[in-house]
């Protein structure tokens, strides 16, 4: 039970991080967005394959910020034998791939299972961010649809 409430415990604060580094980085990358859509029409130029490359380049950023947090979580207790491990493990854990090749001791499989449920709540939250990214600014404003 000390083990679970543990998961439990360390796997509330890394969530909690995650969300703030997540709010934190799509709103940066709304900036840099903005920024560079500016400078772009500024120039005559169309904007929109920059200004979502961008924003496609910045929320895979703010993921990757992510996922080497957790990996970095399961360094100092370790969970995994060393970082490259730490984050080979943590990227396919937070993508919910999971390939099975290497797998937490049983006492941590609460921790990486929360992993799981963040990174995949995390995706779907960038994902409706580009969404809402190129409804605003990029192929699927109206009147430009393909």
């Amino acid at each position: 039970m000390a083990w679970l409430m543990l998961n439990l415990f360390v796997g509330t604060v890394m969530i909690s991080l995650n969300v703030v580094i997540h709010s934190f980085g799509l709103i940066w990358v709304t900036h840099a967005m903005g920024w560079i859509t500016d400078r772009w029409r500024l120039h005559g130029h169309r904007s929109h394959m920059i200004a979502m490359n961008s924003v496609v380049i910045g929320v895979f950023a703010v993921l990757t910020c992510e996922v080497w947090l957790w990996a970095l979580c399961y360094e100092l207790l370790g969970i995994m034998s060393d970082f490259p491990t730490a984050l080979y493990f943590s990227t396919i854990t937070f993508a919910t791939v999971g390939y099975g090749d290497i797998v937490a001791h049983s006492d941590w499989r609460m921790l990486t299972a929360l992993e799981g449920v963040c990174g995949f709540l995390l995706i779907g939250w960038s994902t409706a961010y580009l969404v809402a990214a190129g409804i605003r600014v990029g192929p699927f404003r109206s009147g430009e649809h393909f």
